[in-house]
């Protein structure tokens, strides 16, 4: 495990004012972003900036979000502890991690190959013990619904009908939808079997969900 030391505790506290600037006012997600070191999930050369609010790749043009995007989302949620979550790209695992320190029950799913792997090592370093699978995100983990809440970290060009039913009543989907450069961020309510409440929060860039692939 990389070294945490003194100063990336002191880059984080900045970090973490930032977003409050930003509107992340949940104390438990602002809490969790002091615990888990960024830079631990980038290349060494991005370790400088790790806690600046920056997207980076990480490889299979895939990025680690900006900190203000995992926050938006978390906060979105409206997570409440020992509730089960779905995340739809692993990706890094930072996102994961804070959904881990949270207190969710965390199944997520990559299509990566390559990012699973690295991701499952970095997660395990850590302490946390998410359920994490190799698959096709877009079909969601049937086996294991429902869930309290789903989340997805990537751009879909709409919202697959395969997690809005894996979804809970009372549920919430936090999921970017748009097929071009930027997407809209929306929120899904399941208030029946049935019937769902859309909310938009904005416009924001992801890389793309890409359906039936895994790699």
């Amino acid at each position: 495990m990389r070294d945490d030391s003194y100063r990336h505790k002191g880059l984080r506290k900045k970090m973490i004012l930032e977003l409050k600037e930003k509107g992340i006012s949940d104390e438990k997600i602002l809490n969790a972003f002091d615990l888990i070191p960024r830079h631990f999930f980038l290349d060494l050369a991005f370790v400088e900036k790790a806690y600046t609010n920056m997207a980076f790749q990480i490889g299979a043009k895939q990025t680690i979000s900006h900190p203000f995007t995992v926050g938006f989302q978390t906060q979105l949620l409206n997570l409440k502890k020992g509730e089960k979550v779905l995340e739809i790209g692993t990706g890094s695992g930072f996102q994961t991690c804070i959904l881990c320190c949270l207190g969710a029950r965390v199944y997520s799913v990559e299509r990566q190959k390559q990012l699973h792997l690295t991701a499952q090592k970095i997660i395990d370093d850590l302490g946390y013990s998410p359920k994490l699978f190799y698959g096709d995100g877009y079909k969601g983990l049937n086996a294991f619904m429902p869930f309290d809440k789903i989340l997805v970290t990537c751009g879909a060009p709409n919202v697959p009908e395969l997690l809005k039913k894996q979804l809970k009543v009372g549920g919430i989907l936090v999921i970017p939808i748009g097929d071009g450069d930027s997407q809209t961020m929306k929120k899904i309510t399941k208030v029946s079997e049935n019937e769902y409440q859309e909310e938009d929060f904005g416009v924001f860039r992801f890389v793309p969900m890409l359906e039936r692939k895994a790699k």
